[in-house]
């Protein structure tokens, strides 16, 4: 059975639309709903190893002011594909804001290395979340808000 990445990708894009559209559909406001996806974003891009879904539906049961939809739809765009890029990129980031590891090289790396190479990929890896959680809440407000005033005009016709 062959795989299909783009065809998981599409489905993974409808899946994400279909969730913020019946987010936007919600009586919640712009800002609720943008603060929620961006919330989401944070979240789902630590490098929870798969708990990050869980934090979130705690956190959603604990806050009634966080729209769920719009946190089930960030999950999406932070989704197992996207995942090893943001990896990648975090333990880039870490050793360019806090240095290299002595003694690790890309082709003999020790245990003993290992918590100063975590750090590297924990602090790289909060900076991007931080950083992507911005853009997410001005990305998510301007849909939401596009997407509502759309709505009132078609239904005003």
């Amino acid at each position: 059975m062959r795989v299909d990445p783009r065809g998981s990708l599409r489905r993974g894009i409808g899946r994400t639309k279909r969730l913020l559209r019946r987010a936007f559909d919600q009586q919640h406001s712009t800002e609720r709903v943008a603060r929620s996806f961006s919330l989401g974003l944070f979240v789902a891009m630590l490098p929870t190893v798969g708990v990050g879904p869980s934090i979130l539906f705690g956190l959603s049961t604990m806050l009634d002011r966080l729209n769920r939809l719009a946190l089930v739809a960030s999950v999406a765009v932070c989704n197992p594909l996207v995942k090893p890029a943001v990896y990648v990129a975090s333990l880039a980031l870490g050793f360019l804001l806090l240095g290299p590891v002595e003694g690790v090289r890309l082709t003999d790396a020790s245990l003993a290395a290992a918590p100063k190479v975590l750090f590297r990929l924990l602090v790289g890896n909060l900076v991007l979340a931080a950083v992507a959680a911005v853009p997410g809440y001005l990305l998510a407000h301007r849909t939401v808000d596009h997407y509502r005033k759309r709505e009132r005009s078609v239904t005003t016709q």
